[in-house]
């Protein structure tokens, strides 16, 4: 099969683009509608200091793994596999199923960041402005029954992912991932002073980031295990690891730093982002009186809600959504770009013809989802829910661990690549080191947790399903 040109593989400009990049990936929609609502629910800072925890012994080794297999093949998932494993072995059957994890992400994730930019066009245009909150209810809802709406921000997401990624690493996704990245913290700032200087605010800062382990730990064994679950899973979850979207940005990485602190610096950015919407929308909803929510609703109803109050509403609101957009159109970028390299490194396109092939897909697989919310509502799945819910659980809950797992034995069986393999890669360059004594822990303690929140996302399912089979649900 075509390799395509190794030798002139694009490299980033600068480490700066690296990590921004790498973090634009990670920084999704969920930091900002489900971090901060589970922190407050699971003892505010008592529960960021639990993730933090998880993030380091969880997240960060497996993070460290897709970079580095990224960057000692000099390939993204395509050929990453092929080029490090061992002779006869068949590591490298993933990168298809790596592939569908990536195209599955998308299909769904195109059309909620199109959510993004159009209520930052109906906000910036004030048709947020003045109204009731069932009438801002009634927007969210006319939004997604709307196919032909719905339609056209999704194609125009889809089409600036595949313009950022038609302009190669240097001039197109590092460049502009830069630029989004620096405006979405430049705005976040901007609104946390806000939002922290509002009357009342105080008392949201307060739930949010005081920790109190009255709330983990005094609600009994089964209330324990559901806050320890959460953390465990959401900081697995946040930095998408496991289908291959990292370990392209380590193939464009250069061997002047090492691995381990380049992934701490992308995991600190995600976790950056994640604490600051927190700061955003808990001393905001307080300050009014509101609850807030998870999911859709406390971004679409709740919070433009709440900026309706505020002097100057319609500017804080355009902002918010300004920042969200950001989120989700660097995750777009960032996967897109993993996408397009699958093609170029498997079959040796050229990047343009990658561009056009993968983005007409992309296009085309997109409408189901879009339409799951109106023309296809009524197909759902037991248990899961709408199309929508269907390709998230998939991804989410069964490719995003089962691929950590993946690569986490390939860097620690002898039968993949080895540890001694990965530890030399990874250690290549100045900067901190990888810490050999964890390979105990690597080789048999994670993968007991990474299967543990796998089961863990099903349990919920299993549940539905019983509740059904039995007439109880």
């Amino acid at each position: 099969m075509a390799l395509g040109n190794g030798s002139s593989r694009e490299k980033f400009a600068t480490r700066l683009g690296f990590i921004m990049v790498s973090a634009g990936c990670a920084v999704g929609l969920g930091n900002v509608w489900r971090f901060p609502y589970i922190c407050g629910q699971y003892g505010g800072g008592a529960f960021v200091l639990m993730y933090l925890v998880f993030l380091v012994i969880i997240g960060w080794p497996i993070l460290c793994m897709e970079f580095t297999v990224g960057r000692g093949s000099q390939r993204g998932v395509a050929r990453s596999f092929d080029e490090l494993e061992q002779p006869g072995t068949k590591w490298h059957h993933y990168k298809w199923i790596a592939l569908a994890g990536n195209y599955l992400l998308m299909m769904f994730y195109t059309t909620v960041a199109g959510w993004m930019l159009a209520y930052a066009v109906k906000s910036a245009t004030g048709e947020l402005s003045g109204l009731t909150p069932d009438q801002v209810g009634a927007v969210f809802g006319n939004l997604l029954a709307s196919p032909v709406e719905l339609f056209v921000f999704m194609t125009l997401i889809v089409a600036a992912g595949i313009g950022v990624c038609v302009l190669g690493i240097q001039k197109g996704v590092e460049r502009i991932t830069k630029v989004m990245m620096t405006a979405m913290l430049g705005v976040m700032v901007i609104m946390i002073v806000r939002a922290v200087t509002l009357p009342g605010g105080a008392e949201g800062l307060a739930f949010y980031l005081v920790p109190d382990f009255g709330k983990l730990f005094g609600g009994g064994l089964i209330a324990t295990w559901d806050a320890v679950f959460a953390a465990m899973a959401h900081a697995f979850f946040t930095l998408s690891i496991g289908i291959g979207s990292m370990s392209v940005f380590g193939s464009y990485l250069s061997k002047d730093r090492t691995i381990a602190g380049e992934a701490m610096r992308v995991a600190g950015l995600d976790t950056l982002v994640a604490i600051m919407a927190g700061l955003i929308i808990f001393p905001t909803c307080f300050a009014f009186g509101v609850q807030p929510d998870s999911g859709p609703g406390l971004v679409f109803i709740t919070l433009p809600n709440v900026f309706e109050q505020m002097p100057l509403g319609q500017l804080w609101c355009f902002l918010f959504f300004l920042f969200m957009s950001c989120a989700a159109v660097s995750t777009v970028v960032a996967v897109f770009e993993n996408i397009m390299t699958f093609s170029i490194d498997q079959w040796g396109m050229s990047r343009k013809k990658a561009c056009v092939i993968n983005g007409a897909l992309l296009f085309v697989l997109s409408i189901p989802c879009l339409l799951g919310f109106n023309v296809l509502s009524g197909v759902t799945f037991p248990g899961i829910g709408d199309i929508q819910a269907v390709e998230d659980f998939i991804v989410s809950n069964n490719l995003l661990p089962l691929g950590g797992l993946l690569f986490l034995l390939f860097c620690t069986r002898k039968s993949g690549w080895g540890f001694e393999g990965f530890l030399k890669e990874a250690d290549t360059g100045q900067g901190m080191k990888f810490p050999r004594f964890l390979r105990g822990y690597l080789t048999y303690g994670l993968p007991v947790i990474i299967l543990v929140v796998f089961v863990g996302g099903w349990l919920p399912v299993i549940q539905k399903w019983i509740a059904l089979a039995t007439g109880a649900g």
